[in-house]
């Protein structure tokens, strides 16, 4: 059975509000019967859509069964704790957290911390053998893999080590032998693919918030814990490498030996600051060695999407870096062989004519440059990158806005239009927004005197008029009843109402609660809406009055039946296609 894609969408609560769209970073969505789900080929694992989606339906998917089987195993189960650990539990010591673990059944717990420090070694001796060159850091795997698949221009720039995650797995495993099991922890999702990819050397990711669980589910209470010296991080404690979590960690690590100049050393957070940081990087020949540190986190890992988010980046900083012990007069040697090539894996971007764009376009509705508002309600930044993805069928035609407002009007109109009954729409100040031709020729003679008061209709009023924006009271002697059910909230339905020579059947109800009103009047005095009044209020007189006449058929006898015959013949010769014998036998 293949894996589940590391983020998923729960398709029950999704609510196609297209915010997962809007802030992905690569488009990486498809939305299809109404749904948005995650493309994998597309996806760079970056965790947005996650943060974005209000109604939680893009879920990571948990490995947190995979761990506890780890644990009941019999191997030896080493956790990799991300250093962004103190930023997630303010407060608590290490040795609590380690004991902890120990508690769920964890042979040892080692900081990742000490693979970045490897990292950083390995970096400054490649920079040492091939100089005037651009390196971008190899420690996000969000970044590295954004580059392979959007921008393989710079792929050849990806320093060839392992991240800081898998060096730290491979040390554990020269250390204690290749038999024990490793599970990291920390912050962010996109190592799940690490584990995906590497399994030699990583058996499984847990987020913070699935340890929170399991904890809380083995009743393992951090406070109340008392840790001591046998529950150090193993093998050692890291240093420098501790810093690795904040936005510029790496650069003490590089520039220690003061072989390399700060301004030779560049950090840039957040996916859209990598975007303007790779153009035209593949063009640029520096003089010196330039490495950049390109994390996909606002803030690097220590803002990661499954970081703590009841607590400011400023002070998730300040814990990391209070708790980094300070940086070693002597930088670690490399010794460890972390050497590991990236290929690209561009995704394949469909190349449409002018002509296809613009006929997807004219799909919703745009038949001109004027029509393409780049309002973003669909979730890509302009109506032609919309139109790429209706071509390329990531995207369906009801995600544009405009084109489902218009087609909604289209839809209200035919039914307006149709309706035999007058119907009207007010707003809030009841004022028209809609009417229907039945309405204007109901209170022609109102409208026409109301025409004169409103200064944007100078010409005759023909067929239905353009009557927006008119006040209703102008046009109808009882809009208060409109202001009743707006200021009441209750709706009045089958309400007479005599209007000159005749009598209105009113029927006045909310749309939207004290803001848009409709009305629908009837006029029954007309010969066809007395035979269809008369038809309806016999048929209620049958289903209000038959139990009672029930109950005392005991003593009328056949008299009662005789009533139902007599109320059905009147209801046959007024409507004699219409009536149902069913009717009748529904009530014998």
């Amino acid at each position: 059975m293949p894996q589940l894609h590391a983020i998923y969408t729960e398709k029950r609560e999704c609510q196609d509000c297209h915010k997962c769209i809007r802030e992905c970073p690569v488009k990486a969505i498809r939305v299809q019967d109404g749904y948005a789900r995650i493309v994998p080929e597309m996806c760079v694992l970056c965790g947005n859509c996650i943060l974005a989606c209000p109604s939680h339906a893009k879920q990571v998917r948990d490995d947190l069964s995979r761990a506890r089987e780890l644990i009941t195993g019999g191997r030896r189960v080493i956790a990799s704790l991300a250093p962004s650990f103190v930023a997630q539990f303010p407060g608590v010591h290490p040795r609590q957290l380690v004991r902890a673990l120990k508690q769920l059944g964890f042979f040892a717990v080692s900081e990742t911390a000490l693979g970045a420090q490897q990292v950083s070694a390995n970096v400054l001796s490649l920079m040492r053998r091939e100089p005037c060159r651009i390196w971008i850091s190899s420690a996000c795997p969000v970044v590295v893999d954004f580059i392979g698949k959007y921008h393989p221009e710079c792929q050849d720039a990806i320093s060839p080590l392992l991240s800081p995650l898998l060096t730290h797995c491979r040390m554990l495993r020269q250390h204690y032998g290749n038999d024990i099991a490793l599970v990291f922890i920390g912050p962010c999702i996109a190592k799940k693919k690490e584990a995906e990819q590497h399994p030699e050397l990583l058996d499984a990711v847990l987020t913070f918030e699935d340890l929170d669980r399991w904890l809380k589910e083995e009743n393992v209470q951090l406070a109340k814990i008392i840790g001591t010296p046998a529950d150090s991080f193993a093998p050692e404690a890291a240093r420098e490498g501790a810093l690795y979590p904040v936005e510029g960690g790496i650069i003490p690590g590089v520039t220690a030996t003061s072989e390399i100049s700060r301004s030779q050393v560049m950090s840039f957070s957040g996916i859209a600051n990598v975007e303007q940081a790779l153009k035209g990087l593949a063009e640029w020949k520096p003089e010196h060695n330039i490495f950049l540190e390109l994390t996909a986190c606002a803030g690097s890992c220590v803002n990661g999407p499954k970081s703590a988010r009841n607590m400011s980046i400023a002070r998730r900083r300040y814990e990391i870096e209070h708790f980094a012990q300070p940086q070693a007069e002597k930088p670690h040697a490399a010794s460890v062989d972390i050497v590991q090539h990236y290929a690209a894996a561009p995704v394949a971007r469909g190349a449409y004519t002018e002509t296809q764009i613009r006929e997807a376009l004219r799909t919703v509705g745009k038949h001109s440059p004027e029509d393409e508002l780049n309002c973003g309600g669909c979730g890509y930044d302009s109506c032609r990158e919309f139109a790429h993805a209706l071509l390329a069928r990531n995207a369906e035609r009801m995600m544009c806005a405009t084109y489902t407002r218009k087609l909604a009007q289209k839809k209200a109109n035919a039914l307006l239009k149709k309706m035999p009954s007058a119907v009207v729409i007010v707003d809030e100040e009841l004022k028209i927004i809609e009417c229907n031709a039945n309405f204007v020729r109901l209170f022609s003679e109102d409208i026409e005197e109301a025409k004169d008061l409103h200064p944007s209709n100078k010409e005759p009023f023909v067929g239905t008029p353009e009557l927006e924006g008119i006040a209703l009271d102008s046009v109808i002697p009882f809009s208060h009843l409109f202001r009743r059910v707006r200021d009441g909230g209750e709706d009045i339905v089958g309400h007479d109402i005599r209007y000159q020579r005749s009598i209105l059947n009113s029927s006045i109800f909310t749309i939207e609660p004290h803001a848009v009103l409709c009305g629908i009047f009837q006029d029954i005095t007309q010969p066809i809406f007395q035979k269809e009044q008369i038809i309806t209020r016999a048929r209620e007189v049958i289903q209000k009055n038959l139990k009672t006449v029930q109950q005392i058929a005991y003593l009328l006898g056949e008299n009662a039946a005789d009533s139902e015959i007599i109320l059905n013949s009147i209801v046959r010769s007024f409507s004699p296609e219409d009536f149902d014998e069913k009717d009748a036998e529904k009530h014998p």
